[in-house]
């Protein structure tokens, strides 16, 4: 639902992990990565391998944002006083595109960045179409009325493949969540393991 919607499931490819949780995705039926060699990669990696692969696999979870764009949340996080990979994930977690994937109103982070920049969003009722609008607790995030009856967004909320987490409050009927806090990493319902302090370390080189 993006530019990158032709490539995502190579993400989960190169990962070898279902990083979305998705029945869909092709790591279900293939355990190797894309290409002519892929079912040959499988050496052990270095510090920084590993460290590389923790980076791209949280930066591919959030619709492959930019790599100028996750370097930034890295550098606001270490700024930050606390935990440097919980304050990352904090900062991830506030995106308006994460919010309106967490409460369930489009069914892929793809999805999500897409619906927010052609102007479907409200928060506390102003139209808001940029994905990576921080979102503050106690902020209220809608769908607005035209858009409330969106195949998309029907199917998405209605849908069980996945639960809202807790901070975040939501009505399907009126189509409106709350932010209510900041997610620490053990809140987030990550369907696989991420290490946001192997992507500190990367970055610290």
């Amino acid at each position: 639902m993006s530019k990158r919607i032709q490539t995502k499931y190579k993400i989960d490819r190169r990962m070898g992990q279902n990083i979305w949780g998705r029945p869909k995705s092709p790591i279900n039926r293939r355990e190797y990565g894309p290409g002519q060699h892929g079912q040959r990669r499988k050496g052990k990696l270095s510090d920084y391998g590993n460290q590389l692969r923790a980076k791209q696999k949280l930066k591919g979870y959030y619709a492959n944002i930019t790599e100028r764009q996750f370097l930034r949340y890295y550098q606001e996080a270490i700024r930050m006083k606390g935990d440097s990979g919980e304050n990352l994930i904090g900062l991830l977690e506030r995106r308006l595109d994460a919010v309106v994937y967490r409460a369930k109103f489009v069914p892929t982070p793809f999805a999500a960045r897409q619906f927010v920049n052609h102007g479907h969003i409200r928060v506390n009722g102003r139209r808001v179409n940029i994905a990576s609008y921080l979102v503050r607790p106690g902020d209220v995030v809608e769908v607005k009325d035209s858009s409330r009856q969106l195949e998309l967004v029907v199917v998405a909320s209605q849908s069980t493949e996945r639960d809202v987490p807790d901070y975040i409050e939501v009505d399907h009927g009126k189509m409106r969540a709350q932010y209510t806090r900041v997610p620490a990493l053990a809140d987030v319902p990550y369907p696989v393991q991420m290490e946001p302090n192997l992507v500190i370390e990367f970055y610290s080189r």
